[in-house]
């Protein structure tokens, strides 16, 4: 069974609202980033909220056993990861996708693409690579989880991909939306245009 951790806990202070509620497809970007995750090998869902989490918790449809709140959320993205770990059931999960919120246009395909790389594959880590870019979501292994907890907060999970250069396994995709980080509003307008 695979984990999924949908991390949405940063101020959004570029975006100046939260990232997490923002319109994509009829959906925020947390619920649209739910339904495009769910497969049959994804048994387990973690939202990691931080900055706002209680505005944000009472504006998604999301079952209240998956929210997690990282008091840290400051610290950075490596401690939501972190938060996102310590609540998986011990020896549960056999990897974590980590889905971060300002990746919202992913596509069903692609995460189907990437689980089936998983699948393939006994490489630790699993990255899809749009036009020669590693982008997200990224597949950890369980093997790597303490790595994870016992990263630099300065370097966060690349430490662990750096670390492992040689056992990633690169998922080639059409899909933009692996690196198109929608962080800022120019780039949310962009977006918004194309759908």
């Amino acid at each position: 069974m695979l984990a999924v951790a949908i991390l949405a806990a940063g101020e959004s202070r570029r975006m100046g609202t939260p990232k997490a509620l923002l319109d994509y497809r009829g959906k925020n970007f947390v619920e649209h980033l739910i339904g495009v995750t769910q497969h049959p090998r994804v048994g387990l869902l973690r939202v990691v909220l931080g900055a706002k989490a209680d505005d944000i918790r009472a504006q998604i449809a999301v079952n209240p056993a998956a929210i997690v709140v990282n008091d840290q959320w400051q610290r950075g993205q490596l401690s939501s990861i972190q938060t996102a770990i310590r609540s998986l059931p011990q020896g549960a999960t056999e990897a974590l996708m980590l889905c971060p919120v300002d990746h919202p246009t992913i596509s069903r395909k692609t995460i189907a693409q990437l689980i089936a790389g998983f699948d393939r594959s006994q490489k630790a880590i699993i990255v899809p690579v749009y036009k020669e870019r590693r982008g997200h979501p990224v597949i950890f292994r369980a093997a790597l989880y303490d790595e994870l907890l016992a990263a630099s907060p300065e370097i966060g999970a690349r430490q662990v991909v750096w670390a492992h250069a040689n056992n990633v396994e690169q998922i080639p995709t059409d899909d933009e939306g692996v690196i198109l980080n929608v962080d800022d509003p120019a780039t949310y307008q962009k977006v918004m245009a194309k759908k």
